[in-house]
């Protein structure tokens, strides 16, 4: 147990800690383990705000082995009612640029064997997640964006890969046959969850790259692993930026959405 206490969560790496005031940070337990790292929680245009890198502080998680289900409780554990997922990722759409940032509204899940539930004991419960991402988040998050300056996309479909690989490219070209825009690796289960907490929770995309490229694909460079981190980390303060931006906006918590009515019964872990 701890005293600490957010408001609002924010998975990110080490690049967005700097920006909190009076930080301090907070190891928690949960009934899945530890979470990927200590949280830090501080303050941030006086709202309080708990941040957390879901690969954890050396990137020492793979997408498929960070423990989600134990970041997730732990926020919870802290107050957290709004979760903001940063994540990097490809782009499948012409339109959708390196650099530009897409506040994605649906999600298509290709993953697999990642524990996914906090109901795989005890009382059983059906979460809806027709739409996965909360509508009053996302539309603080396109504000943000937009009052920032940066080219947001205000909806897009991510679909969620395995990883740690990235697609081949007659996956690549399966995928933009369906009319998705966006690829990642981390956002499933982290959306999921989140959303059996009643938790609201808004994913922003930073697109790195043209997966294995669009349209004709036939002379575009397969991504690298390099080449995802250097578009990055040159967009960090972008981020920083909307990010900053957003925190303040956010209700306290956000109404006028069924975000929390997705909590079920939790037992054993409650």
């Amino acid at each position: 147990m701890t005293d600490a206490r957010a408001e609002i969560g924010i998975f990110g790496g080490s690049g967005f800690y700097s920006f909190l005031d009076d930080a301090s940070e907070v190891e928690l337990t949960t009934p899945f383990g530890a979470p990927s790292a200590p949280l830090m929680v501080g303050e941030l245009a006086g709202r309080t705000v708990a941040f957390l890198p879901r690969h954890g502080r050396r990137h020492q998680f793979a997408p498929h082995a960070i423990p989600a289900r134990a970041n997730l409780w732990a926020m919870r554990a802290l107050g957290v009612h709004t979760v903001i997922g940063p994540c990097a990722a490809g782009s499948l759409s012409v339109p959708v640029e390196p650099g530009h940032f897409v506040v994605v509204d649906q999600l298509v899940d290709r993953t697999w064997g990642r524990p996914d539930t906090f109901y795989d004991a005890g009382a059983t419960h059906h979460v809806t997640f027709a739409d996965p991402y909360c509508p009053v988040v996302r539309d603080a998050a396109v504000a943000a964006a937009r009052a920032t300056a940066v080219t947001v996309h205000e909806r897009g479909t991510i679909v969620v890969i395995n990883g740690p690989r990235f697609s081949t490219r007659a996956e690549s070209r399966w995928y933009r046959a369906q009319g998705w825009e966006v690829i990642g690796m981390t956002q499933y289960p982290e959306v999921a969850l989140a959303r059996e907490l009643g938790l609201h929770y808004a994913g922003i995309a930073l697109i790195t790259d043209y997966d294995t490229g669009v349209e004709d694909d036939s002379g575009i460079e397969p991504v690298s692993h390099e080449q995802v981190l250097a578009v990055f980390d040159a967009n960090l303060e972008r981020m920083r930026q909307v990010l900053t931006t957003l925190v303040p906006t956010l209700p306290a918590p956000p109404t006028g959405c069924a975000c929390a009515q997705a909590v079920g019964p939790l037992h054993p872990y409650e």
